[in-house]
């Protein structure tokens, strides 16, 4: 994209409207965006990026600004964690694995804990993405009314990075560290039997407890059932008022993350166009000057200039890359797994309906036993996605305000830099041309 016409602080590109103080707990969840979406051209497709990690952190400039508004997140964040947390998970050292039938990448799993339902106090294991799937899988299995945290993607797409660089293994380990430590943060899946193994069995324990789960036979069972009770009327009789209304925030929800996490990638891309440019327009400036006698001090000032907003642009792709673009998708990916949890509950509800319909035909309580377990089965899990949803909506309306706010004073650092820069080189100038008219003057 060409820089022409463009300052070189580029205008301010206003936050999502999701910015604001930090959560607080027990409060009324509010609409998270604006009632209307911005219409977006599927022109082309957005690259995804990875955090290069050999960017700096963004530094507040000067020490005359305000106290930032984050101290007051990490202070909330900081009360609201418990005050005894009991597992403590690491994912890193990411490890290539080449064999002649694939390559693959496994990451080491530090766990500490003082459970008592662990054997010791540590465990160091290996695990490979498809043991992070299969964990997955098993809790959606365990729990299929719960939200499960998202992992990254299996597959790459067009635009992303390649598979095995170093940005998109650090991309992902960071993703599968996020996953681990949500499930340990989870009041409920926090205990699941095959959490816990995920944690502590060596590769070739854990190869023999997957051998284990339920036949292929037993899976393909579960699956007709679901399709079947999915096609059935194409919905539920009798599904709740709160659940009709979390499917229609979560189908606006999604329409709104998606429209998000794209212009964030857009605005990315186009920083990144910005900062190429830059990096050829400052030396330019500096080539000149050799040939520019006259004014060769003031465009070595220019190219001084232009490089130090070059590496404040820098710093705030840096903090796009760590705040905002991670937050963005992992929530689209949260999104499609509630759709696949609300699917879930309306499939429990379904197989409610049929029986009770089957029932009344036979005109005899033939079906009373199975009724009766099934509307255990239907409370049970009306009550734990009730739970996980104020659970979840609480974490994700937190993690938004604390993500734009975190935009917004990189947004403030990165102009007020800029503009002190420009500042200062202005000042110079208007020195030297006094000094000038001064000379001039003097008989």
């Amino acid at each position: 994209m060409a820089a022409e016409g463009r300052v070189l602080a580029p205008p301010l590109r206003p936050p999502s409207p999701g910015g604001g103080g930090a959560a607080v707990p027990g409060a009324v969840p509010e609409p998270l965006l604006a009632a209307e979406v911005l219409a977006l051209d599927d022109e082309e497709d957005l690259e995804v990026f990875s955090k290069d990690t050999s960017l700096a952190e963004v530094n507040s400039f000067s020490s005359s600004v305000p106290i930032s508004p984050s101290s007051m997140i990490n202070q909330y964040k900081l009360e609201d964690e418990p005050e005894l947390r009991d597992l403590f998970i690491t994912v890193d050292d990411p490890e290539s694995h080449i064999t002649a039938i694939e390559t693959f990448i496994t990451y080491r799993v530090v766990t500490k804990t003082s459970r008592g339902e662990f054997d010791s106090s540590e465990y160091e294991v290996r695990r490979r993405y498809q043991d992070f799937l299969w964990l997955k899988s098993k809790l959606e299995e365990a729990h299929p009314t719960l939200i499960i945290p998202p992992l990254p993607e299996k597959f790459i797409m067009k635009g992303m990075v390649e598979r095995f660089s170093d940005e998109f293994i650090e991309t992902r380990r960071k993703a599968l560290h996020k996953f681990l430590n949500r499930i340990a943060d989870h009041p409920t899946l926090t205990f699941n039997e095959d959490f816990k193994i995920f944690l502590t069995a060596q590769a070739w324990e854990l190869s023999s407890h997957k051998k284990q789960g339920p036949g292929l036979l037993s899976r393909m069972g579960q699956t007709v059932r679901a399709v079947a009770s999915s096609v059935r009327g194409g919905g539920v009789k009798n599904r709740p008022e709160m659940f009709t209304e979390m499917n229609s925030y979560m189908e606006a929800f999604s329409q709104k993350i998606n429209v998000l996490d794209k212009i964030a990638h857009r605005i990315y891309k186009e920083e990144r166009e910005y900062f190429n440019e830059m990096k050829e327009y400052g030396p330019i400036h500096t080539l000149w000057s050799a040939s520019e006698e006259d004014i060769a001090e003031s465009l070595k000032g220019v190219a001084s200039c232009i490089d130090k907003c070059c590496k404040a642009t820098e710093k705030k792709m840096a903090g796009l890359s760590e705040n905002l673009l991670p937050i963005l998708h992992e929530y689209v990916l949260y999104s499609e797994i509630l759709m696949g949890v609300l699917k879930r509950r309306d499939q429990i509800q379904g197989e409610l309906d049929s029986k009770v319909d089957a029932n009344k035909k036979a005109e005899k309580d033939l079906f009373s036993e199975e009724i009766g377990k099934l509307e255990d089965k239907v409370e049970c899990a009306n009550n734990a996605l009730k739970a996980d949803w104020d659970r979840w909506k609480q974490n994700m309306q937190f993690d938004m305000r604390s993500t734009f706010t975190n935009v917004a004073e990189n947004n403030l650092r990165y102009y007020e830099e800029c503009l002190a820069t420009w500042e200062s080189f202005l000042a110079s100038q208007r020195v030297e041309l006094h000094m000038e008219e001064d000379s001039e003057d003097r008989p």
